[in-house]
């Protein structure tokens, strides 16, 4: 299958979802997830007319993206790993989006940042909905205070972000992530992964990052 055929079938699959859902198809964005992947399936990823990626990891996206970023200038980049603080600056100047804000240390680098003069990307915060402790992210008691602190550094927060454990059901992650963002009035909510976006996208995922599905196993 190429991947006109995989953007087709995956298109159709939010659609039926959405719909499902009673919702608008085009208020669910898939994100396309481009870690690792060859450059080849990125070009024709490109050539398909994608827009929206993911990566995770700064530095291997400057290799890939920093050129194509002037090639493609509609191009979104979204950042959907976890983020040193000593990368913010690299960060801001490549991505379009933050989707793993999740602790005061990096608020805290972003903030500087701003002041500086930087324009920062959009942001969301990353929730450890499993509490996880090999994973990144806040964990939900925790979520109300660091929210409170970027509003102290007028950060503005757009939404809120999380994986869920992958031996549980991932239903009960997206409900609890859907329904802390409504608490906060955080109309962004990314969820959901090649295995269970439409899952994600009946507790009203605005963004699903797509990968294996997408581009095929690396």
């Amino acid at each position: 299958m190429d991947i006109d055929q995989r953007i087709a079938e995956i298109t159709t699959r939010i659609k039926s979802a959405a719909i499902k859902a009673r919702r608008r198809e085009q208020d669910v964005n898939l994100v396309a997830v481009s870690k690792l992947q060859p450059d080849e399936r990125i070009e024709a990823a490109l050539q398909s007319g994608l827009r929206l990626f993911g990566e995770n990891r700064v530095q291997e996206a400057q290799s890939r993206w920093a050129h194509r970023k002037n090639i493609y200038p509609n191009v979104t980049l979204h950042l959907i790993g976890p983020l040193q603080t000593n990368k913010v600056a690299e960060a801001i100047a490549l991505f379009d989006v933050i989707e793993t804000v999740d602790r005061p240390k990096l608020v805290e680098a972003l903030a500087k940042l701003a002041k500086m003069g930087y324009n920062l990307p959009k942001l969301l915060v990353q929730v450890n909905t499993g509490e996880e402790a090999q994973k990144a992210g806040v964990a939900p008691r925790h979520l109300p205070a660091l929210l409170e602190l970027c509003a102290d550094h007028r950060l503005k927060i757009e939404g809120l972000m999380c994986i869920p454990p992958a031996n549980e059901e991932p239903a009960l992650h997206f409900a609890l992530l859907a329904k802390l963002a409504m608490r906060q009035s955080l109309p962004i909510l990314s969820m959901g992964m090649s295995g269970d976006f439409e899952t994600a996208i009946q507790f009203g995922a605005t963004h699903v990052r797509v990968g294996s599905a997408l581009f095929g196993e690396r």
